[in-house]
């Protein structure tokens, strides 16, 4: 998109035009349209002819004295409709030897046309009214320029260093100061910037105000299409911006340049934006920081269902987030998932209340577990929550589950869904693991393996504990004939100096190595 000077709207409105010191001496009044004195004013122009409106283009505030209309009460409402016709700002009539006050006839038209007229009370030089508008627009239309331009170089130079989506927003919102919020055209909220209380309450009820705020620009709500090669896919909008609109327009548009190319950069995959802001979410609300209360704006408006509904907190260990993504929507489960660090990937369910949330997940999980496998995915789950206050409790408590067993999927016989009742010792070591007396205690009683890190015999210690001490199915899983297991679990036995034939025993060593395990993750 290209702007041009020509295309720029001015800065100024009638109104901020009639406070300038140089109008103030001539000791305006407004007579007629003054709910209308925030149009804008685009030039100033003198003219006393009665169809002046055939010299006009629009946004004009026109001068005049009204020499050539006294004693003609009809020219006098043809002028005035003739600048309706043409759209001028307003209309200012100096008083003196043509009109000592304002003309009825004239004041009449005004109003019911909508047109600002105002009057000057002491002569006034017009040409110096003109000098001072024409040069304070000019001075803003190159600023606005100067500040696209501006604003272009630091979009620009963000996108070449790889920046994210984030990273440009936060630059829209520092130079509108005001909310930036990006959409998909469905009015699902892709990205957000700026302060984050302005930002909450905007989102709070944002579907209904995107919509109302859809097709027209009022109260400093300006946006800006997304797209190219003539098909759409998103619009950014300034929420709330306080600057003139021209300006506002600018920005937006600079910012939807910017973030159509780094779209382009990104392989086009617009759909990455909406994993962000999934991402954002889910991982404010599994660190707790953000009270969940806060965040209830963004998902709402990240397009969850929250009102009456049952969350499952979910965390799929090796998961690929596209294809959690696609299951979502092939079995129409209506959800957000976000990729969390260490392989694991939160899923929020949000059903309604009168769905079984339990078979829904078990659902999930076995139509999960069949496309992959069932030895490289685990899910965990949280009991379903009915207050969203709970959802970060439950994501908390799914990723402890999931984290409890992420070493020992392959050797142990997992339900579809994994849940905290089916961790037993392993989810509590992993919630001791950081007590220095439980580390302690790790260390003295697996010390004759750890210190020589002989990572074979570790693991099929791990395994031999993991399946009950079942030897045939560790020789199994190990690929190695029986006898060489027995030589592996003799020399285990003589390192450790235990006798892993010994219950209490093969408990001792088994809970220092999962204490021993969780403090590596």
């Amino acid at each position: 998109m290209t702007i041009t000077l020509d295309s720029l709207e001015p800065a100024l409105s009638v109104r901020q035009v009639l406070t300038l010191e140089r109008v103030l001496a001539g000791e305006p009044e407004v007579v007629a349209g003054a709910q209308h004195l925030d149009r804008p004013v685009r030039w100033v122009h003198v003219a006393e002819a009665a169809d002046v409106g055939v010299m006009l283009t629009g946004g004009e505030m026109v001068l005049t004295t009204g020499v050539l209309l006294a004693g003609d009460e009809d020219k006098q409402a043809e002028y005035v409709r003739s600048l309706h016709r043409a759209e001028a700002a307003a209309v200012v009539l100096g008083l003196g030897r043509a009109f000592p006050a304002a003309p009825d006839v004239m004041r009449r038209a005004a109003e019911r046309c909508g047109l600002p007229m105002v009057v000057l009370h002491r002569p006034f030089p017009f040409a110096e009214l003109t000098e001072e508008v024409q040069s304070r627009l000019v001075r803003r239309k190159f600023a606005a320029v100067s500040l696209s331009e501006a604003v272009r170089t630091e979009l620009t130079a963000l996108i070449t260093a790889g920046a994210p989506l984030q990273r440009l927003l936060d630059e829209v919102a520092r130079h509108s100061a005001c909310p930036v919020v990006v959409t998909n055209l469905a009015h699902r909220v892709l990205g957000t910037a700026g302060e984050r209380p302005a930002v909450d309450d905007v989102l709070r009820d944002w579907e209904r105000i995107a919509r109302q705020a859809g097709g027209v620009e009022g109260d400093g709500w300006i946006r800006a299409e997304l797209g190219g090669r003539g098909e759409r896919w998103g619009r950014i909008v300034l929420c709330g911006y306080r600057g003139d609109t021209a300006t506002g327009r600018l920005l937006a548009d600079r910012a939807a340049e910017a973030l159509v190319l780094h779209r382009m950069l990104a392989g086009g995959a617009a759909c990455s934006w909406e994993e962000q802001s999934a991402q954002s979410l889910l991982t404010d609300l599994v660190s707790g920081v953000v009270p969940a209360r806060q965040l209830l704006p963004r998902a709402r408006a990240a397009g969850l269902p929250v009102n009456r509904r049952t969350f499952v907190p979910l965390v799929v260990r090796d998961g690929d987030p596209a294809r959690l993504e696609r299951l979502l929507r092939l079995l129409g489960l209506p959800g957000l998932v976000a990729e969390l660090a260490d392989g694991a990937t939160a899923v929020l369910l949000s059903l309604p209340r009168d769905q079984d949330a339990g078979a829904l997940a078990v659902h999930f999980a076995t139509r999960l577990r069949t496309e992959t496998g069932p030895e490289n995915t685990v899910v965990a789950a949280a009991e379903p929550r009915a207050a969203w206050d709970d959802v970060p409790t439950g994501l908390r408590e799914a990723q402890h589950v999931a984290d409890a067993v992420a070493d020992s999927c392959a050797v142990l016989d997992l339900p579809p869904v994994v849940r905290l009742k089916d961790v037993h010792l392993r989810g509590l070591i992993r919630l001791l693991r950081d007590d220095p007396h439980v580390q302690s205690f790790a260390e003295r009683e697996l010390d004759g393996l750890l210190r020589e890190t002989d990572e074979d015999l570790l693991s099929v210690l791990r395994t031999y504990l993991a399946t009950g001490r079942n030897k045939s199915r560790t020789a199994q899983l190990h690929h190695v004939s029986r006898p060489a297991l027995y030589r592996r679990l003799e020399s285990i036995q003589v390192r450790l100096g235990v006798d892993l034939d010994d219950f209490e025993q093969a408990a001792s060593v088994h809970i220092a190595l999962l204490a021993h395990d969780a403090q590596q993750q």
